[in-house]
Parts: structure tokens; sequence; C-alpha cells
């Protein structure tokens, strides 16, 4: 019997804002704009109509999916945090150090004070890689 492959999903390239946008997503959804609005004033310095914007393109990306509820939208994401950070990931490392993952964890760990929690945690991720 075959099993069925999920096809490779393009993650959409979400910018900064829209990070903050989706976090909030990600944190509790669905949501109403309002509701966004209102979770976003505690961090933020944007008024409504630039939440509506980013919340307009992240609709548009893919990242986002919304169902009228009433006369309200419900907004919740349509990709995982996840996916989206590993995403991310790849391509930053990509981009600055060439795919290779050693000289990013070398320029990570020199210029970050670590926990011995945070040591440990890495050692452990590392020890199962192998």
């Amino acid at each position: 019997m075959f099993s069925k492959q999920k096809k490779s999903v393009a993650m959409p390239q979400i910018s900064d804002a829209e990070w903050t946008v989706m976090k909030v997503l990600w944190e509790r959804s669905p949501l109403t704009s309002k509701e966004v609005v209102e979770a976003l004033k505690k961090n933020t310095t944007w008024k409504p109509k630039t939440i509506h914007t980013l919340l307009a393109r992240l609709l548009r990306k893919g990242a986002l999916t919304a169902r009228k509820e009433g006369r309200e939208y419900q907004f919740a994401p349509a990709v995982k945090a996840e996916d989206c950070q590993h995403s991310e990931s790849v391509s930053f490392l990509e981009r600055v150090f060439d795919g290779e993952v050693a000289p990013f964890l070398a320029c990570f760990v020199r210029g970050k004070k670590l926990t011995r929690a945070e040591i440990e945690e890495l050692k452990r991720i590392l020890d199962r890689k192998v």
C-alpha cells in the first residue's frame, strides 16, 4: 500500500511586522480584527488601520484564513508557527552562512550568554543528531 505524501507547501514570506501579528494569532485564535488590534495595543504603537493592512497582507500570502461570523471576520493561522520558524531559519542559514550550521552555532554561542540549562538542551539536541 502506498502512503500519501503531503505536497510541499511553500511557506509565505512574512515581514517583521507580520510576524508580530502572527504571534498573536498563533498564541490564541480565532480572533476578530478588533481582538487582534486590542492584543497588539499593549506592545505596539500601530493604528488599527495598520493592523488591518497587515491582516489583509497575511490573508493574501496564505498565512491566515478568515471566516465570516455574523458581521465580523474570524482570523486564524493557515500555517504552523514551527513550520514558519523552520522555513525562516533555513532561509537565514542559507543567506548568511551558506547553509553551514557549525559556523552559525559558533557565531551564535560566542555572542550570547547561555544558561547551564540552555547548554544542556543544545547538547541533547546535538547528541540526537549523531
